[in-house]
């Protein structure tokens, strides 16, 4: 995109596009930020309001109470300070090795004020680092020099976001190291308009803050699938044979090494990999069981396909297994044909346009940005082995003449228990990313969950775990419940990971609840299901358990309650 693309962009109509507030404040000019963030969040369906605070005038903003921005009421506020004004007082002002502890202090002051006063996400921007023009080399010796200072201020933030998960860092360090000083910057816009950018990477600054935006609000990648030949390695595979395949550390070999190191850490981040290739399955798999310069096993994948059926009927295969939404997908393929393919039968898989030259790909890949996250929990380093059990549960189903048969072989057993310190990244994790069997759509962060956990008079909470004899699910269903009065439970947040479909969890969850309001002595459960595009499966759900509607709602009488049959046990 260009900035004319951008205004064009202003000028649509947003209606039906999920909203999202964003406050800027800054000491420099954000006006061509603002716009980009909210033209390119037209491109990803998202209608991003954004409120600028006056220009530097962020201690007067927050401490005002009557501020716009506390009636704004934002879900997301920028903080960004800029570069060269930190230079600029560091320099004037004279200070040395205690100017990044001023500045995190300073940091952490404008996120207690804030949050004081409303609830919102935090971005914060860092800084992006440059050659010491006074200490040059020795820069990194002396704790007083600027570039040291950055550089401390840059941790800091790190560590100030780990503290508080309400704050996120935007890495405009790293994105002035992708595209290079010269490309980030116009120093002649900076002196007339105060904008810290040129306006190509203002665009990229811009279009990694709503992927920012876009993880956070439930849209984030889930799984990417590799095409193998010319993709994972060089040459193919049933013509070369496994010694002549390309990869190692030798030649174009690298290329496809660093692919792999890639998909390698995506997977242990808790990406799902797949494979989908138009190859004798025998010769495909060989590479992941015997060449000895694979970074990637058949252990790492969770769902492979290699026939010659057309890539898009194999795609809805995998997409039919792993049960996730086609628009939570990636498909890499050096085969310029077989991406169009894709992009014509399937356009909510997202099929990056690979470059020529092998030696392009994971550069491009990065500058992409496709698997942004805002959460990251022990459970992610094991999903591909959830996966990979859950492809065996599927393979044993057919040999069961009954559904009610196979559920009972599986002997499973669920753990349920109110959210504790260990439950709550992944509690809120599922609220931010589950979009399919999610009644209301309320996207919570770690900051909401533990408010919510510690409230006991107003909400309780149930977390479910799945195992059975094929392996453990981990955590797979969450419920939130507020007590409305003495008589109501109002079922806040009811989500549960798609993979145990059909698994009867639904009944059990329900019993669960029942049981917890007949031993308070609740009369009701209160249910409510808000439509989205994406959770039509669970239009049904109330009706189906056995809820009446009145009036938008769904109710329970717990009194005539009947316990519903399922096949799981409570650990």
């Amino acid at each position: 995109m260009d900035f004319k693309q951008i205004k064009a962009n202003l000028k649509k109509d947003f209606t039906g596009l999920k909203k999202v507030k964003v406050a800027i404040l800054a000491d420099s000019s954000t006006q061509y930020l603002a716009q980009a963030i909210r033209g390119i969040g037209y491109e990803k369906k998202l209608d991003i309001e954004i409120w600028e605070a006056e220009y530097d005038a962020i201690d007067l903003t927050i401490s005002d109470a009557s501020s716009e921005l506390y009636a704004f009421k934002p879900d997301f506020t920028f903080v960004f300070l800029s570069s060269p004004k930190l230079q600029k007082k560091f320099y004037k002002n004279g200070y040395g090795s205690d100017f990044a502890d001023d500045i995190l202090k300073y940091y952490n002051k404008v996120a207690e004020v804030i949050s004081s006063n409303i609830k919102t996400n935090f971005l914060v921007v860092n800084f992006p680092d440059k050659l010491d023009s006074v200490f040059g080399h020795y820069a990194g010796k002396v704790n007083g020099s600027f570039s040291y200072q950055v550089k401390k201020i840059n941790i800091g933030l790190m560590d100030l976001a780990q503290s508080n998960a309400a704050i996120s860092i935007i890495d405009l360090c790293g994105l002035q190291a992708m595209y290079g000083n010269a490309y980030a910057t116009d120093t002649r816009l900076y002196i007339s308009t105060d904008a810290l950018f040129s306006l190509d990477f203002t665009i990229k600054v811009a279009e990694n803050c709503v992927q920012v935006l876009e993880a956070y609000t439930g849209s984030s990648k889930k799984c990417l699938i590799l095409d193998l030949d010319n993709t994972l390695w060089g040459g193919i595979i049933g013509d070369d044979g496994l010694e002549n395949i390309q990869i190692g550390d030798l030649g174009v070999g690298k290329a496809f090494t660093e692919i792999q190191l890639w998909a390698k850490a995506l997977k242990d981040r808790g990406v799902i990999l797949a494979v989908c290739s138009k190859n004798d399955e025998i010769n495909a798999k060989e590479p992941f069981d015997k060449h000895p310069d694979m970074v990637l096993h058949n252990d790492d994948i969770a769902v492979f396909v290699a026939n010659w059926s057309n890539k898009h009927d194999n795609i809805r295969y995998i997409q039919s297994v792993l049960n996730i939404g086609l628009d939570s997908m990636v498909f890499i393929d050096d085969n310029a044909f077989e991406r169009n393919m894709v992009r014509q039968f399937l356009p909510e898989v997202l099929v990056p346009e690979l470059p020529e030259d092998p030696a392009d790909y994971l550069p491009y890949l990065n500058s992409l940005n496709i698997f942004e996250t805002n959460a990251y929990t022990e459970e992610d380093k094991d999903r591909t082995q959830l996966y990979k059990a859950e492809a065996l549960r599927n393979d044993a189903s057919r040999s069961y003449t009954s559904e009610l048969e196979f559920l009972k072989s599986l002997d499973m057993i669920s753990e349920v228990k109110p959210f504790d310190a260990f439950t709550i990244p992944r509690v809120a994790q599922l609220t931010q990313r589950s979009n399919q069997f999610n009644l209301r759509t309320v996207r919570y962060t770690e900051e909401d969950v533990k408010r919510i956990t510690v409230d006991n008079n107003k909400y309780h909470t149930f977390s479910f775990t799945l195992a059975d004899k094929y392996g453990n699910h981990g955590l797979i269903g969450v419920i939130i419940l507020e007590k409305k009065d003495e008589q109501t439970l109002f079922v806040d947040t009811w989500i549960m990971s798609c993979r145990v479909l059909k698994r009867t969890m639904e009944q059990f969850m329900l019993n669960e609840i029942v049981q917890y309001a007949s031993k308070h002595k609740f009369k009701q459960i209160e249910g409510e299901y808000i439509e989205t595009r994406k959770n039509g499966m669970v239009r049904d759900h109330y009706k189906n358990l056995g809820f009446t509607t009145n009036d938008g709602r769904w109710i329970l009488d717990v009194a005539n309650y009947e316990t519903k049959t399922c096949y799981i046990t409570n650990a």
